[in-house]
């Protein structure tokens, strides 16, 4: 026999209250939610943007210091010479004269430095968090120091030097990611010393060689080495530019590794015994 409430809701045994509380189950279960990676990678690509723009608006200053940026760059071929490094712009000839290399080089410069970069971080603070909050503040570190470098010491690229015999491969085929003068676009084009395209792609590197266990893992070596070869032979950076990164890249290295070590390393005291107590006190049964 139904009942009055089962009349009502069509339901047998079935309350209002039950057929309310129902729907609206179901409406919080369909309201669309955010996957946790998204709300894990969101963070990094604003931290990324973040130091972009940072990067970016140095371009302030050292258009205020042009003169001294090229009599920087002066300076700095004149301590090449006498380390003996091999002159970039004879080596750049050479590579000018390989059919559709140089448009490679300039599509690798412009394409492949912060987006691979991007990909790789987002991928640690997925797959492996733990490492990735290390590289990430080696990354910042390294940034902020290459800041300091490009404000105290402004330097032209070779790019801007065609009176001693380099070309501009990114204005010649098209290519160029700054515009025709030093004043166009929003980078900093006198930010050459030291070359956060090689550090980065260094660290990048290391991170991946570090964390994968694929024995394929040791060809991320060619991404630094590749790199280093793609802005000298473009004219975007000189050798020292980025010998300076890996030294300062090292050192960052070197730092995160002992404040980790420390960080790790046992107290002479031992535990500590009123949280050990505190915990026996938790686990063991109650005697009288």
């Amino acid at each position: 026999m139904r009942t009055t409430n089962s009349v009502d809701t069509g339901a047998p045994g079935a309350t209002g209250l039950g057929d309310g509380a129902e729907p609206l189950a179901l409406v919080r279960r369909a309201r669309p939610t955010m996957p946790p990676v998204v709300w894990q990678i969101l963070p990094e690509i604003l931290l990324l943007g973040s130091m972009y723009v940072v990067y970016s608006v140095g371009r302030i200053y050292a258009a205020k210091h042009s003169a001294s940026a090229f009599d920087n760059a002066h300076r700095l071929i004149g301590w090449e010479r006498d380390l003996g490094l091999p002159n970039e712009a004879a080596l750049q000839h050479s590579f000018l004269q390989v059919p559709h290399l140089v448009q490679v080089a300039n599509a690798f410069y412009a394409y492949a430095h912060f987006p691979l970069t991007a990909l790789v971080l987002i991928w640690l603070s997925v797959r492996r968090p733990a490492a990735y909050k290390g590289v990430r503040s080696t990354l910042m570190a390294l940034t902020g120091l290459a800041l300091v470098g490009h404000t105290v010491f402004p330097l032209a690229p070779p790019r801007m030097l065609p009176n001693l015999g380099w070309v501009d491969t990114g204005i010649r085929f098209g290519q160029s990611v700054y515009g025709p003068t030093s004043d166009s676009g929003m980078a900093n084009q006198f930010a050459a010393m030291p070359s956060l395209h090689v550090g980065w792609a260094a660290l990048v590197a290391i991170a991946m060689i570090t964390v994968t266990r694929s024995r394929w893992r040791w060809l991320w070596i060619l991404h630094p080495l590749t790199t280093f070869a793609v802005v000298v032979l473009t004219a975007n950076h000189y050798w020292l530019d980025g010998l300076v990164a890996l030294t300062l890249l090292t050192c960052c290295l070197l730092l995160s590794g002992a404040r980790r070590a420390r960080s790790q390393r046992p107290t002479a005291l031992g535990p500590d015994p009123l949280a050990t107590t505190t915990f026996r006190r938790r686990v063991s049964p109650c005697r009288r």
